[in-house]
């Protein structure tokens, strides 16, 4: 905690990713062994090619210099 205070991060992104974590692995490896582990199978059907795909728009833009200049810009506080 005192390190994520003197840091300037918020806890709760990595206390969620301890808690959800270890279900996504398991989850993604039973995934690829129905799969056989093909990877494929993540693209081919139509929700999880959707959610992956909001994933990536997602980090694209967050990542973008301009976009996130305004982002910083909006989340100011006075």
């Amino acid at each position: 905690g005192y390190l994520f205070i003197k840091l300037g991060t918020e806890p709760a992104p990595l206390l969620l990713g301890f808690i959800l974590g270890p279900m996504m692995e398991e989850y993604l490896r039973r995934a690829l062994l129905l799969s056989r582990g093909d990877w494929s199978v993540f693209l081919t059907r139509p929700l999880s090619a959707s959610l992956l795909a909001a994933a990536v728009l997602l980090l694209v833009v967050v990542l973008m210099p301009s976009i996130k200049a305004k982002r910083e810009e909006a989340f100011v506080e006075d």
